[in-house]
């Protein structure tokens, strides 16, 4: 236990150094960002992609929206064949020797994402250390190096294609993580590794039931999944009485709201929560202050930002702005330009910030995760905020959600149709509607005026979903773990239609 507390008091006084440098780019954000697009323009000039482009004779930051176009996954991928088939200096100098697959929301069924040398090490790594830093700084009395660290990734073995490695960003991550964070980490690398769901779940739990687990580290969804089966397994009532130590946890992937209490309740006792902000192509953001919803936007990780406010999205020609220009509550699109060689990749999330001293953000939805069919233009954040309110008057809770519209016909009026998974049914179910459907009017001015007289919107069609349809549905796509998750909300009814016949 000496050594324990040692070991403890020595790693949190290294990390901790990092908070200056920390503190540095929050006070020289703009600075910052600059050094980074010129560094990475300088570093890729003798590339294809720095050739075609001109990025040697790029000096200024006009220069760069002028001559370097931006690009969907779907522009990009032929760059990133090219490197994946061992291909160098394509849009990165050098070879590319991993790629994070990933199934996003693009059109491509699964997207490969270049991770450089240089993004897994001053990217994915150092964003690992400074979310401990933080914390650590945060709470000085922290034992996270005394106890176990509880990490849940996802399907996560590695394939070798051509002359390169690809797989889950968890797997390339566990596989060069250092022998220090092995040590304190668990479930063990192998189990880690491991790739069937049901089979891998098993195997963490016969592992982490008998850890003194200090911290947990994952998609909040999952890691439910997890510790509900963990108290299967055991004869405990809460996650605290088998885990006394648990202080953690850092979640990211989905929004955090519809589970806080479900945590409360299955851990037992009030421990901190920090939100984290990390996709297959970076680590963007880090909540760096205790019992808050905004995430500090990391600006020197290799990753130069750049923002399309949303009433511009779909214009051919749109307003772009760097992190100097962008204002407080706008929500824009999110473009960046990376040490992996992404340039003015346009990666699908949209923002809105908070704060711009320091940059501080909040994840509002997605660019294709929305309900505009009848002009509301509904953003998830509208929704998680009414969805919110419903519950709290009624009692419920709901562990799993998806919406989309019920179009028009003839002289009716639309709708927005939804399946609610509840982990406690509302006390009223017509009360839980009414009081959803009303705050999604106080929250969004579009939504209420397309309700007025029940003339474009009428209201919302809610069904109860079976208990684990959403995991049902998503093992019958094989994606259990990690970071998939459910589609909350869209346009069109390609996620609803399935969802509805699986549910009868």
């Amino acid at each position: 236990m000496a050594t324990k507390a040692l070991f403890n008091t020595v790693v949190n006084w290294f990390i901790r150094q990092r908070i200056d440098q920390i503190q540095n780019f929050m006070n020289h954000p703009v600075e910052t960002q600059k050094g980074i697009l010129f560094s990475q323009l300088f570093h890729a000039e003798d590339t294809e992609y720095g050739k075609k482009y001109g990025f040697s004779s790029i000096s200024s930051y006009q220069d760069f929206k002028n001559k370097v176009p931006i690009v969907t996954y779907e522009d990009f991928e032929p760059y990133i064949e090219k490197a994946r088939q061992g291909q160098k200096d394509v849009s990165w100098p050098g070879y590319i020797k991993h790629f994070a697959k990933s199934s996003g929301t693009t059109n491509a069924k699964s997207k490969f994402i270049p991770i450089s040398a240089e993004s897994l090490e001053y990217c994915h790594m150092k964003a690992g250390k400074d979310m401990v830093s933080i914390y650590a700084n945060n709470h000085p009395e922290n034992q996270l190096f005394t106890n176990k660290n509880l990490r849940l990734g996802g399907s996560s073995e590695l394939y070798a294609d051509f002359n390169t490695k690809f797989g889950d960003l968890s797997a390339i991550l566990i596989d060069n993580l250092p022998f220090w964070v092995e040590i304190t980490t668990t479930p063990s690398k192998k189990v880690s590794l491991m790739s069937e769901w049901e089979s891998k779940l098993k195997a963490i739990i016969s592992e982490v039931k008998n850890e003194d687990v200090g911290s947990i580290l994952g998609v909040p969804s999952w890691m439910m999944v997890l510790l509900q089966r963990v108290l299967q397994e055991t004869d405990v009532k809460n996650i605290s009485e088998l885990w006394p130590n648990l202080e953690v946890f850092f979640h990211g992937g989905i929004s955090f709201k519809p589970y806080r209490e479900q945590y409360r309740q299955i851990i037992g006792k009030n421990i901190n929560y920090y939100e984290i902000y990390n996709a297959s192509e970076g680590f963007f953001g880090i909540q760096d202050r205790s019992n808050s919803d905004e995430m500090l936007l990391m600006l020197d990780y290799g990753i130069f930002y750049e923002f399309i406010p949303m009433d511009q999205f779909h214009f051919s020609n749109p307003k772009v702005v760097s992190i100097e220009d962008v204002e407080i509550g706008k929500n824009y699109a999110m473009l960046i330009t990376t040490n992996g060689g992404l340039w003015r990749y346009l990666i699908g999330d949209t923002v809105v910030f908070t704060s711009t001293d320091p940059f501080r953000v909040k994840i509002s939805g997605r660019t294709r995760h929305y309900i505009n069919a009848f002009g509301e233009e509904l953003m998830i954040t509208n929704v998680e905020s009414a969805l919110s309110k419903a519950c709290e008057v009624t009692g419920a809770s709901v562990t799993d959600f998806t919406g989309a519209p019920v179009f028009m016909k003839e002289n009716e009026g639309g709708a927005h149709e939804w399946i609610f998974e509840f982990s406690k049914m509302p006390d009223d179910m017509e009360h839980f509607i009414s009081a959803f459907d009303e705050n999604l009017k106080a929250v969004n001015s579009d939504y209420e005026a397309k309700r007025y007289n029940n003339m474009t919107l009428k209201r919302p069609v809610v069904h109860i979903a079976k208990p684990d349809l959403f995991y049902h549905w998503l093992e019958s796509k094989g994606k259990l773990g990690g970071q998939n998750k459910v589609p909350r909300l869209s346009n069109d009814r390609e996620y609803i239609n399935p969802l509805l016949e699986m549910n009868k």
